[in-house]
């Protein structure tokens, strides 16, 4: 009964020791790089970070929003600035800042040039916004490769000098093991690079069309109002107020 007991129990012992094991196998491979998968590794959570801390701001940016927008501009057009105002005034979004700017501006009846200066530099700003820690991403994408092939270089160095210091008494496996520790290097560099190279291009398209919207509201905007009869004006104006 004991020796039933012992052998129902271990496969119990080898299944919990089972995930353990991999995961050791991978630290030990990491170790193997060198300082260079090390300085990898935190790049990787550098850029870890940096995502979901753009994500978070895109998040809450809203930059994609941009119905209210697009409705307000054409209550603006059609001559209905009370509802242009009505309609921006409840839009959220990183978009609706400089469309706000330029529909109260142009409502109030102040000079359309200085109403145009201060939404485009609104709008300059909210992007520029958006745009913040996209840099440090960029540099990583950039160097994990190259440091990554910088290890792979200095693996291949150690190989063959470990290969030329064991003279006439060649062991291939002196050869392989320094190789396959050198290549590991520019496989990590690439497992750095390439997801981040992929968000900062999504990050950028979506800024590069939050900046379209943003221009084309903005430009419609201003050909509606130097569109606009003068004796137009005063009559939105009043109705707006």
């Amino acid at each position: 009964m004991e020796n039933e007991d012992i052998a129902t129990e271990a496969p119990e012992a080898d299944a919990s020791a089972a995930p353990e094991a991999p995961l050791g196998e991978l630290v030990e491979i990491l170790m193997a790089g060198g300082p260079v998968v090390a300085i990898l590794v935190g790049m990787s959570l550098a850029a870890l970070a940096l995502v979901l801390a753009k994500a978070w701001q895109f998040a809450v940016a809203q930059p994609g929003r941009r119905q209210e927008i697009d409705s307000a501009v054409a209550q603006f057009r059609a001559g209905d600035v009370a509802g242009a105002r009505a309609t921006i005034s409840v839009a959220k979004g990183v978009m609706t800042v400089p469309v706000v700017s330029a529909i109260e501006a142009l409502a109030t009846g102040r000079s359309p040039a200085q109403a145009r200066a201060d939404s485009f530099r609104l709008a300059s700003d909210q992007l520029e916004a958006l745009r913040g820690y996209m840099r440090p991403l960029e540099v990583i994408a950039s160097l994990a490769p190259l440091l990554g092939l910088f290890g792979t270089v200095l693996g291949m160095i150690a190989a063959f000098a470990a290969l030329e210091a064991a003279g006439s008494q060649v062991d291939p496996a002196i050869l392989s093991g320094g190789i396959w520790e050198a290549l590991l290097t520019t496989a990590v560099g690439l497992a750095v690079a390439i997801p981040t190279v992929a968000a900062v291009n999504w990050f950028e398209r979506r800024i590069e069309r939050c900046e379209h919207h943003l221009e084309s509201a903005l430009t419609a905007l201003f050909a509606a109002d130097a569109a606009m009869p003068d004796t137009a004006r005063p009559v939105m104006v009043a109705a707006a107020e």
